[in-house]
């Protein structure tokens, strides 16, 4: 899981509308009145994005998303075309083309909702992610002063009394462009020690599945969703969260 913070306890678990033109009304016996209008600036604003069109497409979005996990346990292939199709709408209406100039955007707390990294077959049951263990809510906190990130990873283990735990990454991250940002792996923790003795064979596979080190390239930023692309052409989208988590 690509994407953006230090250990600590945050408060929490990684549109513009146009307005077109209307004629006044006249009143009775009035002459109404008509506004000259500069068709290359009317053009401009019939192609600006409007909240009526995004929130569909979010609306949309959610609806493909239901009951298929945030797609990390596999999902069809007309699933993937459909979300994809949704997310390339929602950037073609990205109302904050150049994020790492306004980062304030982005920092704070986001829960994943959808990836196309994918957790399947072998890795799936050396993991024990079918039966024994329960993938739970990924956060990623982003603490922008700090050009920090932690991606928290929550797990129930079924097998030891409903036991509760996670994984943390902590990572860096530096400005490459208006857009994109490189990460770098700091470390990582599991809580409590018997989680970590559960996935201890198996620890190098866990962090390759979630370490998010590499290039991300942020390209749809709003009030309530972010999505991004990394370098190995896994997508994330991400909602803004007001739960918390114990880090």
């Amino acid at each position: 899981m690509a994407t953006l913070v230090k250990l600590v306890q945050p408060p929490c678990p990684m549109a513009f509308t146009h307005q077109p033109w209307q004629q006044q009304q006249a009143k009775f016996g009035e002459l109404q009145r008509f506004r000259l209008i500069n068709p290359m600036k009317a053009a401009a604003q019939s192609s600006s994005p409007s909240s009526v069109e995004v929130s569909q497409i979010k609306e949309n979005l959610y609806q493909a998303l239901q009951g298929i996990n945030r797609g990390i346990f596999g999902t069809t292939s007309g699933k993937k075309s459909e979300i994809q199709e949704l997310l390339e709408q929602l950037e073609s209406q990205n109302p904050t083309p150049d994020p790492t100039l306004n980062l304030h955007k982005v920092d704070g707390c986001w829960k994943l909702i959808y990836s196309t990294i994918s957790i399947m077959g072998a890795k799936r049951t050396k993991l024990g992610l079918r039966d024994f263990i329960t993938l739970g809510d990924l956060f990623q906190i982003i603490d922008v002063a700090e050009s920090k990130a932690v991606n928290v990873m929550k797990f129930n283990v079924k097998g030891l009394n409903l036991l509760n735990g996670q994984l943390a990454i902590v990572a860096s991250f530096n400005i490459d462009s208006k857009s994109r940002v490189t990460i770098t792996y700091r470390e990582s923790t599991i809580t409590p020690d018997q989680l970590m003795n559960v996935f201890q064979k198996n620890y190098e596979l866990l962090l390759s599945i979630f370490n998010p080190e590499g290039w991300l390239e942020l390209t749809y930023v709003d009030d309530e969703m972010r999505i991004g692309r990394d370098q190995k052409g896994n997508i994330f989208v991400l909602e803004r969260s007001e739960e918390r988590t114990d880090l």
